[in-house]
């Protein structure tokens, strides 16, 4: 497979290339010029970090239980990574065919070859397995409901080539159950090493749960490890609802991770240069109303321009978010006496006609104009432009539901869903269920989604930027 991917690559490099040619030589002579000892080397660079972009994101390993989906997802990353590695070498090397075109070229017909050829290949595979080829023959251990439910699923997908040989287990009330369906209990716990010492087995999964049977568990791994034959466990030490896992090594050693959201990878790092790109971007083409904003405001009520306040950021960190100044110079001293004023339920302070807005501020507030000033905040990192709003330090001492707190798991944003949902209309309850909705489904896509819905919602006055 790796060398396969290696010739899909340097054929769509080629043909991405032929555009390029001097209109006066035709392939033929392409093909039969003389090779240049630089030219041999780099393409021979190139070929090697193909090899290594693609072996980084898994596209050699055996991925029968991952979703097509998930599989072409991966390549689409793989080449995008390959491509950005011929654009960096061209300033490096002198590439003068690589420009433009030829990478979008390059990028479209290399993603498209290699997923053709994952399809291809899964459907070859997906054929052959139904007709009893290719199989991986599994033991599983436990008779439990999780352990049944695995077992359907498998059974349920013959194109992954898993078979279902039986299960082992101790005697337990649960056996009753378990007794009438299809499957054989081919042996308890005890005499599990004896039996897939006379038996084809290929794999074992231990669908047990661990904190009763980890005894059990471990010996079985042991057993397994010694015969050489891959473990899986049904995964769930601590019963999370919301939580995924992974599974890492660090130091020799396994490492479980428990995680909410995205912890990083290539969708949390084309955030970030999305973010970096839009907001260099928005400097520019709004600087000129940047600063007549805040010449207004400085000649006509006094105080400074900006208004900095303390935000919770990712993770509860404390930063300072920038914002053009909209009320009084002493505003937030003044914002106990008019605590009984409140109209928010939960811990947000929000006055429908608070006194101490500037006529500018008002403006500046129903325009979203205010909020410019924490493209300053996503440059530094503090913030992104889309994710759940940041709150003062002052709201968030009144929270009192730990669901709430989990807002704080991704990095906060100018917008999100809230700003096109109907901001202060809607209640504190339903902000926080629109946070986590984002968290919990979030992608790039949904990200772009509510960027391109936040624009009319800050020209009918109800959204911010």
């Amino acid at each position: 497979m790796p060398s396969f991917d290696l010739v899909i690559m340097t054929s769509c490099f080629l043909l991405a290339a032929v555009p390029g040619l001097d209109a006066k030589i035709s392939i033929t002579e392409f093909f039969s010029m003389r090779i240049k000892v630089q030219n041999f080397l780099l393409f021979s660079g190139l070929l090697v970090a193909w090899h290594l972009i693609f072996s980084y994101f898994g596209l050699y390993e055996s991925r029968r239980y991952a979703s097509g989906r998930a599989i072409y997802s991966q390549i689409i990353k793989a080449t995008t990574a390959a491509v950005i590695c011929v654009a960096v070498a061209k300033p490096l090397f002198h590439i003068n065919m690589v420009n433009g075109p030829f990478l979008l070229a390059f990028w479209m017909m290399s993603s498209g070859a290699v997923v053709g050829s994952r399809v291809l290949i899964q459907f070859v595979l997906k054929a052959a397995r139904r007709r009893g080829r290719n199989l991986r023959y599994v033991l599983v251990a436990g008779t439990n409901p999780r352990a049944i439910a695995f077992a359907n699923k498998i059974e349920s997908s013959a194109h992954l080539g898993y078979r279902i040989i039986g299960f082992a287990d101790h005697e337990w009330s649960g056996l009753s159950q378990f007794r009438p369906m299809a499957w054989p209990l081919v042996c308890d716990l005890d005499g599990l090493p004896e039996f897939i010492r006379n038996n084809v087995v290929d794999e074992i999964v231990i669908g047990l749960p661990l904190k009763s049977f980890y005894f059990e568990a471990s010996k079985i791994a042991a057993v397994c490890e010694t015969q050489g034959i891959v473990v899986r466990f049904l995964l769930s030490l601590f019963d999370m609802k919301l939580a995924r896992s992974k599974a890492e090594e660090f130091e020799d050693g396994p490492l479980i991770t428990l995680y909410t959201g995205r912890l990083d990878g290539w969708s949390v790092f084309a955030k970030r240069a999305l973010d970096f790109l839009v907001c260099s971007a928005l400097l520019v083409l709004l600087g000129p109303l940047f600063l007549a904003a805040a010449i207004l405001i400085k000649l006509t009520s006094p105080g400074p321009v900006f208004f900095v306040q303390e935000r919770l950021g990712l993770n509860k960190r404390i930063f300072r978010m920038y914002k053009l100044r909209t009320m009084v110079a002493d505003a937030e001293q003044k914002q106990h006496a008019l605590e009984h004023l409140n109209e928010a339920r939960g811990p947000v302070f929000k006055i429908k006609n608070d006194p101490r807005i500037t006529p500018v501020g008002s403006l500046l507030r129903k325009s979203s104009i205010d909020e410019l000033p924490q493209i300053f905040n996503v440059l530094k990192g503090d913030m992104s432009l889309v994710g759940p709003r940041p709150l003062p330090v002052r709201d968030y001492r009144g929270f009192d539901r730990d669901w709430h707190r989990r807002r704080f798991s991704v990095r906060p944003g100018i917008t999100c869903l809230w700003q096109v949902s109907g901001r202060s209309s809607i209640s504190f309850e339903q902000w926080m269920e629109l946070d986590m909705q984002y968290i919990d489904h979030w992608s790039l896509w949904l990200d772009l989604r509510i960027l391109a819905g936040t624009i009319p919602a800050v020209l009918k006055g109800s959204g911010a930027v």
